[in-house]
């Protein structure tokens, strides 16, 4: 009987080999630095945008009869918010915001945050308008208090007092559930752009037609600034405008796959998209904006910054310290 036994076990190495490749592409090793300057990042821009950007939910307070709640929040049963729901959903964010940007309890000051943020958009997309450049935002704050607390030196010592750690030390320190956080975070910026491709095809039937239309020109009669109304004079300019973005927002995925100077490149074909598109419309989308900070090799950027702001201060002293300065390099 034992020579009926199979003992084959030939597909074993190959089934491993998929699965290392498959979690190298959804959870690869990333810093945990990157990811505690994500977090800060992250909970800093949310403060703002509720402040400054979303700013609108206690507001909708005085209008419950324009409540027309999305999908989510009908599965939720949450009600049309009030003046106190808004109040208080205002003073969580700004409360674990403003702990999470410090780096302190990253656990528990973002999932409040996350889940008092979720709300205050539920409300804020729910009275007649949905706007489409807070998904990786929302995605961010969901996911980044998922992958625990980033350790701030190399030997694998947590941060003191459950704090988020950002230093240089631990650039060196690699986490797939790091990875995993900010992959998502990814995705959420790619898929921003290229459902937008989806939406424009379900909207006018192709993208060739959404392509060779009069959307541009329409935006720019609509809300264009003083200074490119001229482009109004030269329609020509706007077809070839309109097929560049449909072609842009169609390779939006090769950000996933890129990497380096080219990565970079793309990356600062999209910032200048929309710095065009804020000088010329006033459409910002700082929101996917600060998610493309996702891309970035953010411990090393703090780093920098860090070593910066150090030898900034030693030249403070030792201008004020000559003496004190001599002793110490002696």
């Amino acid at each position: 009987m034992s020579a009926a036994i199979s003992t084959d076990t030939s597909t074993a190495p190959a089934a491993r080999r998929a699965t290392g490749r498959l979690l190298d592409v959804l959870a690869p090793a990333l810093p945990l630095a990157r990811l505690a300057v994500m977090r800060r990042l992250i909970s800093a821009f949310v403060v703002f945008d509720v402040l400054l950007v979303s700013n609108d939910v206690i507001g909708h307070a005085a209008n419950p009869e324009y409540f027309r709640p999305t999908a989510l929040t009908r599965l939720l049963h949450l009600p049309a918010v009030t003046p106190a729901l808004g109040w208080g959903l205002l003073v969580a964010v700004l409360a674990s915001g403003a702990l999470g940007a410090l780096g302190r309890a990253p656990r528990a000051s973002g999932g409040v945050l996350a889940v008092s943020f979720w709300i205050w958009m539920l409300y804020s997309q729910g009275y007649g308008y949905i706007s489409h450049d807070h998904v990786a935002l929302m995605v961010a704050v969901a996911v980044l208090p998922t992958a625990g607390i980033a350790k701030t030196r190399a030997d694998g010592a947590d941060g003191a007092d459950g704090a988020d750690g950002a230093d240089g030390a631990d650039a060196g320190v690699l986490s797939r559930q790091a990875g995993w956080a900010l992959r998502c975070i990814q995705i959420a910026v790619v898929l921003t752009y290229f459902y937008s491709v989806l939406e424009k095809s379900v909207i006018s039937g192709s993208p060739a037609t959404w392509a060779n239309s009069a959307v541009f020109a329409f935006a720019f009669i609509r809300r264009g600034a003083p200074w490119v109304q001229w482009m109004l004079d030269a329609p020509w300019l706007f077809r070839p405008a309109q097929w560049a973005l449909i072609v842009l927002e169609t390779i939006s995925p090769l950000a996933l796959f890129l990497r380096g100077r080219k990565l970079y490149a793309l990356i600062g074909v999209f910032l200048v998209f929309h710095l065009a598109t804020f000088v010329a419309l006033g459409i910002h989308f700082l929101p996917t904006v600060v998610c493309w900070a996702a891309f970035l090799p953010l411990e090393r950027i703090a780093a920098r910054l860090r070593g910066r702001v150090l030898q900034r201060r030693a030249a403070r002293t030792g201008a004020a310290h000559p003496s004190r300065a001599q002793a110490g390099a002696e």
